[in-house]
């Protein structure tokens, strides 16, 4: 992790060149990137508004630290996605979803939150699932080329050019729920049984995106769900599997296993698509780290989540999310925010904050963390994010 270390160790350069570099991207030629859209699929981690699209509902304090309000985004600001869009001078990904007000011309999110890669066997009023797995995110993206294709381009859009899918980066971050689910009902045995058809459904979807013309695709790993305040919480363990910093061993080591069992898939999927892009991004490592030595990268605390209720080690009460009012032991109890939430990796138990998910854009765009290793700079000139 010494990468991360030492790349973590410019972002105070980056940060105090940051208005002089945008003034003079201002005044010049703006940078070129050869990705002229983003197209993701995904769950919680990287939904842009999808959910709360179909579902309207978020409150406050979503979006307090970026946007000042709740936009969509299960965190206190954005999401990783949103610093890619940022780095490539993209604007946010508009959600599939979204109805009003969205622009489609440099891509889409397809991503929902609690969405799986495994089609959902019971409904989301009933466990809360989302219905929009990767299967129906990859049949909107068809539906959307065809459309794209299909309608005439005549004054003004907000629909892409149909050239455009053989020039975007097509990124996933998804397979979370997949894992923790039914992690506490099956355990880690249980869960473990069906996993290889979630990686096999990741390639095939990789490869249906091929044939649309998708040809460079990220795919972000699992994260150490050992080490979030909510899994920690709530999954059975015994004080002998927490490590010295606070994460479950048996959970982290089963979520590697499933990370080498994608970054397998994912080179025999490469070996079929000669001339496609197919890269493993380890975003695992990186927070992984952020868990460890949250000081090491301008934060406080790792495995205490900031939005939640019960404050003790972990902060979080499955009983009340976030932002929610509930009856906790007769009493109403509200799971509120913290002041200072640039301070955590955790925003809400179970996602990250926007600093913790700016760290990891960072990371991800020094490319350290690719499989194989991807010439990202010779693709993009990156543009400074705030």
């Amino acid at each position: 992790m010494s990468s991360l270390r030492s790349y973590n160790s410019m972002v105070n350069i980056w940060v105090i060149l940051g208005t002089m570099l945008l003034f003079m991207v201002a005044k010049t030629e703006c940078k070129k990137c050869a990705f002229k859209a983003i197209f993701n699929f995904g769950d919680s981690n990287t939904d842009t508004g999808g959910f709360w699209a179909a579902f309207p509902a978020q409150a406050p304090p979503h979006g307090m630290t970026y946007f000042k309000k709740p936009v969509g985004r299960a965190t206190d600001g954005r999401v990783v996605v949103d610093f890619l869009a940022q780095a490539f001078n993209l604007p946010f990904l508009s959600p599939y979803l979204k109805s009003i007000g969205s622009d489609y011309k440099h891509g889409v999110n397809f991503a929902t939150l609690a969405s799986t890669v495994r089609l959902p066997q019971t409904s989301l009023f009933v466990t809360g699932v989302s219905p929009f797995s990767l299967e129906i995110q990859l049949r909107q993206m068809q539906e959307f080329k065809a459309k794209v294709d299909e309608l005439p381009r005549k004054g003004k859009t907000n629909l892409p050019s149909p050239n455009i899918f053989g020039k975007s980066l097509y990124t996933f971050y998804i397979g979370q729920n997949d894992f923790t689910g039914n992690l506490a009902r099956l355990g880690i045995s249980g869960v473990e049984e069906f996993l290889p058809q979630v990686v096999s459904l990741i390639s095939s979807t990789i490869k249906e995106i091929y044939a649309l013309g998708g040809r460079t695709f990220w795919v972000l790993n699992l994260a150490p769900i050992g080490c979030y305040p909510a899994f920690l919480a709530e999954l059975p363990h015994n004080t002998s599997d927490i490590d010295q910093f606070g994460c479950m061993i048996s959970y982290n080591n089963a979520v590697v296993d499933y990370n080498n069992m994608l970054k397998a898939a994912l080179a025999q999927t490469r070996k079929k698509l000669a001339d496609a892009n197919v890269v493993y991004v380890d975003t695992h490592a990186v927070l992984l780290e952020l868990f460890q030595h949250p000081t090491s990268h301008g934060l406080k605390y790792g495995t205490k989540s900031c939005c939640g209720y019960g404050d003790g080690a972990y902060n979080f009460n499955q009983q009340v999310f976030c932002g929610n009012t509930k009856q906790v032991n007769g009493k109403n109890v509200t799971a509120k925010a913290c002041e200072d939430p640039q301070n955590y990796v955790s925003w809400d138990g179970i996602h990250a904050t926007d600093a913790a998910n700016k760290v990891t854009a960072y990371a991800i765009l020094n490319g350290s963390y690719f499989d194989p290793p991807f010439p990202l700079h010779k693709y993009c000139d990156i543009q400074p994010i705030g």
